[in-house]
């Protein structure tokens, strides 16, 4: 085609297509079974990465002081607690679902025991150095059990409300023990006299009221009372009531007291104005040289914003969005209501939590004194931290789409390093109680049923292969040679009525991968023995069902511990290698 011969409507089209060519790829991306997964553990990564290279930034000065010309020593101890952490997040990963729903009310009631105990003088410590007893000194060890109880109340929480409505009738209902149960929690936080850790609770409990469904009349109460608590603190004065002064100074650009009251909030402003753009390179903070306050703490996000500029600032806000945003997918794919209410909450937990942070730091919030998680300095922040990001990879892993992919082609090679078990969904139960809510019994496992949809050239439907699609679909060689569409095995979906699984009137029901279709030479079954059915055979020609007992003639019979050998050459499946 000449210049001459391009018109406007064949440019639009051209254009159009290039845009739907996009589209398609984008949605192929997002449509791979681990796509969900090896993204919270990329995000992951990198927010721990910059936490190691910031604190060690923030730091050296300090260090020099305190430890007596040790410039590493603050930079090494968080080194050791990143290092407990991913410890902590692989044992998170591996837990069965069943173990790790056993788990919580363990979890649940040695928080509370820990929450008691440091408000025992002797045993907690901290409210001469930082106005709030929160800590349990163990040496050269500090245990906050209030970053314990957020992870606690959630994982308790979704276990507590999954499958049941919203109600309030008896005492013995599960919301109301719930309420109960965060209500005492949340009580034992204010005892320590640390409200920014008790906001961050009530935030966790908020986000897991609204993701099981509770009417939004309940939440606007509850934020009428927390706004009358902020009132009563503000006008009570004090040291909390000045932030909440410096904090609608700030907001207007005028500082009552810069040398007092304002102090930290004014030189955290001034770090963040004189990184500019790109910042003053790693290393290179002024603010740091014993100017900015808690600077490897509460304000690092300063730090960051100053010798990395806007830039950087940019950087951190985008990952822990991209973070909420993960989340939030994982508990909208999740199969049980248990893994949707337990991915929602975590997520909303730790993404609050990190935007209250920069909130106020930036001058949008009054100072709260909340860490940024993964990336401030602190034992217990960053065990707990990870240890939870391990939960949410875990639920990740148990989506309908990773549990096919990985029963039909194996496990991926980081699971393999890792030594991580293959997920199973057997013997998560719809209703954690046994009953309907109707009162009937239903069975301990999820229901079975099976839609499955075929095509003239694909009889047989199987899964997406991990790799992910050529273009827009699955191809590979049918039964009888020709291409054939990939569709994954699953239950009719009920209706219903929020955006996650756990805001449904009826739980969602169990989905079960479908083995692999294979040629007549290959024996198709499930190769997790947990998750194996009866196992169906498939001639080459006419696609009949035989006996799996059966001889095929000159090919042995594979069982159903033994994996494919994808060098053998009756290897065939609909999906690429």
């Amino acid at each position: 085609m000449t210049a001459a011969n391009v018109t406007p409507e064949s440019h639009t089209v051209a254009s159009q297509s290039v845009w739907e060519n996009l589209k398609q790829r984008r949605q192929d991306t997002f449509r791979r079974p681990y796509f969900d997964y090896l993204n919270v553990m990329l995000v992951v990564a990198l927010l721990a990465t910059i936490g190691i290279v910031m604190v060690t930034s923030a730091s050296m000065t300090t260090s020099v002081v305190d430890n007596n010309g040790k410039a590493w020593h603050v930079a090494g101890n968080q080194l050791l607690y990143v290092l407990g952490g991913i410890t902590v997040m692989w044992l998170a990963m591996r837990l069965p679902i069943n173990t790790l729903r056993r788990l919580s009310s363990i979890l649940l009631w040695g928080t509370i025991i820990l929450l008691i105990l440091v408000l025992i003088p002797g045993i907690g410590t901290g409210l001469a150095e930082k106005g709030s007893q929160s800590w349990i000194s163990l040496g050269s060890f500090r245990l906050q059990p209030s970053e314990i109880a957020r992870v606690a109340i959630a994982l308790w929480g979704a276990n507590t409300l999954a499958g049941h409505k919203p109600r309030f009738n008896s005492i013995n209902a599960p919301f109301v023990k719930f309420l109960a149960v965060a209500g005492t929690m949340f009580t034992l936080i204010l005892a320590e006299r640390d409200l920014g850790m008790a906001m961050t609770f009530l935030l966790v409990v908020v986000a897991l009221l609204f993701f099981a469904g509770i009417n939004m009349r309940y939440i606007a109460g509850l934020g009428v009372f927390v706004a009358a608590g902020f009132t009563i603190v503000f006008l009570a004065g004090g040291l909390r009531g000045k932030r909440f002064d410096t904090f609608i100074s700030a907001f207007f650009g005028n500082f009552a007291d810069t040398k007092s009251s304002a102090f930290q909030s004014y030189q955290g402003f001034l770090s963040l104005a004189d990184g500019s753009l790109t910042g003053v390179g790693l290393g290179q903070s002024r603010a740091k040289w014993f100017y900015l306050p808690e600077a490897k703490n509460d304000f690092i996000f300063a730090i960051i914003g100053e010798e990395m500029g806007l830039m950087g600032g940019t950087l951190v806000i985008c990952l822990f969005s991209w973070l909420a945003y993960i989340g939030f997918r994982i508990a909208a794919r999740s199969a049980h209501q248990f893994l949707a209410l337990t991915a929602a909450t975590l997520t909303a937990g730790v993404v609050a939590q990190a935007f209250i942070n920069m909130g106020y730091v930036v001058g949008l919030l009054p100072v709260t004194g909340i860490n940024l998680p993964m990336i401030s300095a602190g034992g217990t922040s960053a065990v707990i931290t990870l240890g939870a990001m391990g939960i949410l990879a875990n639920c990740a892993r148990h989506e309908p789409d990773t549990i096919a992919a990985m029963a039909n082609f194996g496990k991926p090679a980081f699971d393999r390093v890792l030594f991580l078990p293959e997920p199973t969904l057997d013997g998560l139960e719809r209703y954690p109680a046994g009953r309907r809510p109707g009162g009937r019994r239903t069975p301990q496992t999820g229901s079975d049923t099976r839609t499955t949809r075929t095509t003239r050239d694909n009889p047989n439907p199987t899964v997406q292969h991990p790799s992910g699609p050529k273009t827009g679909e699955n191809r590979g060689y049918g039964a009888a040679g020709g291409t054939a569409r990939s569709r994954t095995a699953s239950a009719p979906t009920p209706k219903k009525t929020g955006f996650f699984p756990g805001r449904s009137r009826t739980s969602q029901p169990v989905r079960r991968p479908l083995p692999a279709r294979t040629t007549g030479r290959d024996t198709i079954r499930d190769p997790n023995p947990t998750n194996r059915e009866v196992s169906r055979e498939v001639t080459r020609t006419t696609g009949r069902r035989t006996n799996p007992t059966t001889s095929l003639g000159p090919a042995r019979t594979r069982t159903s511990y033994e994996r494919h050998d994808p060098r053998s050459s009756s290897y065939r499946t609909t999906g690429r290698r």
